[in-house]
């Protein structure tokens, strides 16, 4: 697996094992470590390195850090870093304010030490997890489609392999890797899914249900790059920018299917500093489209403001800039042709400037 992921990210030179000391990582880390002492994959040259992170968000985490540093360099793996981060307090949650504090500390080590990937440790029980998760929160194609086996450079070679396997590699290879006791923890929703309701849907569905939401999705991974390139494509036609400002075409987006329409509206909100928005707020901004006249503004997450700016007012606007005085109309300078609006449109606002 891992000899398959090196392959295609067009083996990398050097590479990082992402590691917490957990049996995943550790196993992860004897993987790899077997390839670093050949010194090549498929005859293509290869060091291999690791990086630890210590969150400190659990007491004690410093000694474990401190042991898995150890146990790398035994292994054989050079260098090995540990990264020391400070994990903000947000909206978003401690479990994604951890990810995000935990992928930026790899990425200035993958910068720092010229490596060419990161490997993580995600297992197919990671993976069916994580379509669980996508399936309460009544999330879309993109959150269902899970965690990618490649993305950037952060590959999970690991993917397909359950998680009993990762604790037999550390027992053959005699690892004694961390149990984090976080992930039997009752109060986070992911160790409820993995400790509770997996083991209860093998129970009543019968063995096989951690494969199957994992290949959903692999298949649905393929439905969502698909549907992203389309709507990557006809944002980029249909987007006008004036200023800060971007708007679509009333008309041209009502012609597009609802898959796509959704996510262009939630592409131009993006490009103006938002932030994902919710179904509920795509539906909020997409509804405007059945408005007469001017309506809105809707907000959208991350300081966005969308409203429909109706033929009428897109006229007098026009007729505004003709006027004398004005800096395109008469007397104002050259006026920039334009053609004529022929309906009206959706206007997204950023609600503060950028930050210099």
């Amino acid at each position: 697996m891992v000899q398959n992921a090196l392959a295609d990210a067009g083996y990398p030179a050097h590479v990082l094992v992402a590691c917490s000391g957990g049996p995943d990582s550790m196993a992860l880390a004897a993987v790899a470590a077997y390839f670093a002492r050949r010194g090549h994959v498929d005859g293509h040259p290869l060091t291999v390195g690791a990086v630890v992170v210590d969150h400190q968000l659990q007491e004690g985490s410093a000694q474990v850090a401190g042991a898995a540093v150890q146990a790398l360099k035994e292994l054989g793996l050079s260098p090995v870093d540990l990264r020391t981060v400070n994990v903000a307090s947000t909206g978003m949650g401690p479990e994604a304010a951890a990810r995000d504090a935990r992928h930026g500390a790899l990425e200035a080590a993958a910068k720092e030490h010229g490596a060419g990937a990161i490997l993580l440790g995600h297992t197919l029980d990671d993976q069916a997890e994580q379509v669980l998760l996508g399936l309460a929160r009544g999330s879309g194609t993109r959150s269902l489609a899970g965690m990618r086996p490649a993305r950037g450079l952060l590959l999970r070679p690991f993917l397909g392999l359950r998680r009993a396997d990762t604790l037999e590699i550390c027992d053959v290879e005699d690892l004694e890797p961390w149990h984090d006791p976080s992930n039997s923890d009752p109060s986070f929703a992911r160790s409820r899914t993995r400790v509770e309701v997996l083991p209860l849907l093998e129970e009543k569905l019968g063995p096989g249900v951690a494969e199957s939401l994992a290949r959903t999705a692999s298949i649905l991974q393929q439905d969502a790059d698909y549907l992203e390139d389309v709507a990557d494509r006809t944002f980029a036609e249909l987007a006008e920018r004036s200023g800060l400002e971007i708007s679509l075409p009333e008309e041209a987006l009502g012609e597009l299917s609802p898959a796509i329409r959704f996510r262009v509206i939630a592409k131009a909100a993006a490009d103006v500093g938002g932030q994902q928005p919710s179904y509920q707020r795509l539906l909020a901004a997409e509804a405007l489209l059945r408005r007469h006249g001017s309506a809105g503004p809707v907000e959208l997450p991350g300081g966005v403001s969308v409203y429909r700016l109706s033929l009428a007012e897109l006229a007098q606007r026009d007729a505004a800039e003709r006027r004398p005085g004005t800096p395109n109309g008469p007397g104002g300078g050259a006026r920039v042709p334009r053609e004529a609006a022929r309906c009206g449109k959706l206007v997204f606002r950023p609600q503060k400037p950028p930050q210099e």
